[in-house]
């Protein structure tokens, strides 16, 4: 088998219809198997995978076991020669693992390779590409520096080494995911993906960034900045420290007195935020049929290319992405040539009768139930 895509869900059954509908259309000519790891969500999740994806691995965790170890038990299953460990709250484009399949080929000593992430509003997410958060470099962080954080000095639409990337996506070899044994279940949630990032680097392997390859990760829905988010942002950083940096005592206490004042500051910009009322905002549904787009059942997946057109004008409007008829990957390209004009997306995965997206990564996702 070429392929396995884990899948850790937690409580989001409309995330993870629309990331599996999408997922199932960039595995169509592969040999790829998807495993889905609930943690415990007590929800519809389950009920939904087992109705509209059969084939799909499921693995029903008794208890919310934490992103890393459940990852982990997803990938004691996998049993493709690639692994991609995925966030049930992201979107990708039909021709995302052909793309990096090739691209890995290419490489010399390639360890984990990440790809350019985007919010629900077109909006790219600079985590995708990160530097090694050394205690200064987290320090500068957190008193609003980014500069070191992030890897400033490559394109976001270019490709190349980049030291850690972001567990929302993440795409090696699985004997290399083996090798370093895997995310640490000391972190149960938070700090995983920076660590496994770092330990790959220091087990001799490069980490690359593809940022010709565009997906939507719909953040907020796993980044709520609430007293438990930052605790447990808290406990990964010591973790982290502790275990690769000698000198994470004295670093860490000043981390602790910054994160204090970090609480403060995020408490209150979050305050100030505001999501878009789409009930004031005038409707675009984007389908095979609308005049908007051109033709495109001829063609496959790597041709279509910017097929859907939104108009110059279109402002202010919901816009409706119809998976039905229209491909995941225009979409994506068509989400980001529009934002910036007070337009919000929506996706309606096939044979699914709801829509859902987000305006930000600061807010958690719209679910709207269509008639039947």
């Amino acid at each position: 088998m070429k392929l396995s895509i884990v899948i850790l869900n937690y409580k989001v059954p409309h995330y993870l219809m629309l990331c599996l509908d999408s997922v199932t259309k960039a595995i169509e000519h592969l040999d790829a198997e998807i495993i889905v790891v609930d943690n415990k969500s007590e929800d519809q999740s389950c009920k939904l995978v087992k109705a509209f994806f059969p084939d799909v691995i499921l693995i029903s965790n008794t208890e919310n076991l934490g992103f890393s170890k459940g990852n982990n038990i997803g990938v004691e299953q996998a049993k493709g020669e690639y692994l991609c460990i995925l966030n049930p709250d992201t979107v990708l484009p039909e021709d995302c693992f052909t793309r990096l399949i090739g691209f890995h080929k290419e490489l010399q000593n390639p360890g984990a390779i990440g790809i350019q992430l985007i919010d629900g509003s077109g909006e790219f997410l600079k985590e995708s590409k990160r530097n090694v958060p050394t205690p200064r470099v987290a320090l500068m962080k957190l008193l609003g520096d980014c500069s070191q954080y992030y890897n400033l000095k490559l394109n976001q639409n270019e490709r190349g080494e980049t030291n850690i990337l972001v567990g929302a996506f993440m795409f090696m070899k699985t004997s290399l995911y083996r090798q370093v044994n895997g995310f640490d279940e000391d972190y149960f949630m938070y700090g995983e993906d920076i660590d496994l990032s770092y330990r790959i680097l220091k087990a001799g392997f490069k980490n690359y960034y593809f940022g010709e390859i565009q997906a939507v990760h719909f953040k907020g829905e796993s980044t709520t900045k609430d007293q438990v988010y930052l605790k447990m942002f808290y406990n990964a950083m010591y973790i982290f420290y502790k275990k690769h940096f000698r000198n994470y005592k004295t670093s860490f206490k000043l981390v602790k007195q910054i994160l204090k004042l970090a609480k403060i500051i995020e408490k209150v910009r979050l305050k100030s935020l505001k999501s878009i009322d789409s009930s004031k905002i005038n409707t675009l549904v984007i389908t095979e049929d609308s005049c908007l787009t051109k033709q495109i059942k001829s063609k496959t997946a790597s041709e279509v290319n910017s097929a859907v057109k939104i108009p110059e004008e279109c402002t202010n409007t919901l816009i409706v992405f119809d998976a039905e008829s229209i491909s995941y990957k225009e979409s994506i390209e068509a989400l980001i040539n529009t934002k910036h004009k007070n337009n919000i997306f929506r996706y309606r995965p096939r044979k699914q009768n709801f829509i859902i997206g987000s305006e930000s990564k600061h807010f958690k996702g719209v679910v709207l139930k269509l008639n039947e």
